[in-house]
């Protein structure tokens, strides 16, 4: 992984931190893409159970770094044809997506804490994330419409299944930023903090409650809660049917049964 993103793994909460600070980790391409890199190895990484999401310095980030927009720019007038232009660019923005998208696919459940201000691609990035926590002071912002952009890697189409549809417009057409207690109010962010110390310290005593958790019920959780959130009811009662079915009858399960008759907490395998 490159300089601008840290990876922490203790015990089987891992913590990966945006490493740009004097750039208000704004993320460059190089960051960008490391971010889904980071998330698939995670996901693979059977030691890891649970992640958290934080940026070093002032903020959390700034968003995308202006020189990596400039540069996708510039890459497309590489081609002659405005057709094969068209469909670099598409392409492009594909990719960018996928890598927050891998956040959201991490078997994992991510944990974002937020300090100082989560603009624009953050906000994107936040988004793909199970739960956000921020500090009172938190600035959130979509400022993609003062670009001149429509926000293209997820915010538009995450955020509605968060918060309401009213506000969320509010937000994307006006682009007004928004405290982190504003994002409380809204069900963005699950709680607020005095400061980034003692948000950190909640974070990651709630990482580790998860963490001692059965991890194929968490793994199936997190599945069954992102089918949900996109299908039917009766959609989502067939899968976790069929799912259980296949996945019920585990060492986990087993484990579980044991402690309660034994009167001791469970310990599961990776």
């Amino acid at each position: 992984m490159p300089d601008s993103l840290k990876i922490r793994i203790n015990s089987a909460v891992a913590e990966i931190e945006l490493n740009r600070p004097d750039k208000a980790n704004a993320m460059d391409e190089e960051l960008w893409f490391a971010l889904g890199d980071c998330f698939r190895e995670l996901d693979e990484n059977e030691a890891v159970r649970v992640c958290i999401l934080s940026g070093a310095g002032s903020h959390f980030t700034a968003g995308i770094d202006l020189k990596f927009l400039q540069s996708v720019g510039q890459e497309v007038e590489r081609f002659d044809c405005e057709g094969r232009k068209r469909e670099h660019l598409r392409r492009k923005i594909i990719k960018m997506q996928a890598a927050f998208t891998q956040i959201e696919e991490c078997r994992k459940p991510v944990l974002a804490a937020i300090h100082g201000g989560c603009i624009g691609g953050g906000v994107d990035l936040v988004s793909a994330c199970d739960m956000r926590y921020s500090t009172s002071d938190a600035v959130f912002q979509i400022k993609e419409i003062d670009l001149g952009l429509t926000a293209d890697v997820g915010t538009l189409q995450r955020l509605p299944k968060l918060i309401p549809q009213g506000i969320v417009r509010e937000l994307a057409y006006t682009g007004r930023k928004f405290s982190g207690e504003e994002a409380r109010e809204f069900g963005l962010v699950n709680s607020c903090y005095a400061d980034q110390e003692s948000m950190i310290s909640a974070v990651r005593k709630i990482a580790e409650q998860i963490a001692d958790k059965a991890p194929l019920a968490i793994r199936g959780v997190k599945e069954m809660l992102l089918h949900s959130r996109d299908n039917s009811v009766a959609d989502g009662l067939n899968y976790v049917a069929t799912w259980n079915s296949a996945m019920l009858l585990s060492a986990d399960l087993e484990e579980s049964v044991m402690a309660m008759m034994q009167n001791r907490s469970a310990e599961y395998k990776d």
